[in-house]
């Protein structure tokens, strides 16, 4: 193959990547919707620049830091969380972007925190995170939207909290009892 073809074939595939990257303004709407509605005019969004890479697009002026849904899928995907989570957040982003497989990231973040490398807060911090089929930016309504809440409560367990570990159809559980990502779901019933 010759170099310019190359090269070429590079250029036209990052100009298609950044022809679906929605602008700023859309990005920061439907990131923001997972929020509570009195926190998303001050929230900080992480999105994507043209190129496809996450960057911070709106710095913010409350606790909140949202995430703008991944324009390479297809499903709208969004999450909003406590700032004091975004280290843990953000390692986990620099671990995916780098490839590590789920598990693999898991472990990797709860050994940085074990070692201090990493800081993780010790009192309960939240998690929203809603989904859909897809996004009208026009309307702002998320198709099959799904919201559904997380409350980390690092190192808690069963017994410190009270929950069962086994999921429930609508009821508070606890997910990854006794570890630093310990968290309480809270998965509402589908609409059928």
């Amino acid at each position: 193959m010759k170099p310019s073809l190359v090269i070429s074939s590079v250029f036209f595939a990052g100009l298609a990547m950044a022809a679906d990257v929605p602008p700023v303004e859309v990005q920061i709407a439907g990131a923001v919707l997972a929020a509570p509605a009195e926190l998303r005019e001050g929230a900080t969004v992480i999105g994507y620049n043209p190129h496809g890479d996450q960057v911070k697009i709106r710095e913010g002026k409350n606790e909140m830091v949202c995430l703008a849904s991944d324009p390479a899928k297809t499903a709208f995907n969004v999450a909003c969380y406590h700032c004091d989570l975004e280290p843990f957040m953000a390692r986990g982003r620099e671990l995916t972007a780098q490839k590590v497989p789920n598990a693999k990231r898991t472990e990797i973040r709860f050994k940085e925190i074990e070692e201090g490398k990493l800081t993780m807060p010790r009192e309960p911090r939240t998690l929203y995170v809603l989904t859909g089929t897809s996004f009208d930016p026009a309307t702002g309504k998320v198709e099959g939207s799904y919201l559904r809440w997380v409350i980390y409560v690092p190192f808690a367990t069963p017994q410190s909290t009270g929950l069962s570990t086994k999921a429930s159809d609508g009821a508070p559980w606890l997910m990854g009892a006794g570890t630093a990502g310990a968290h309480i779901m809270i998965n509402p019933p589908k609409n059928k």
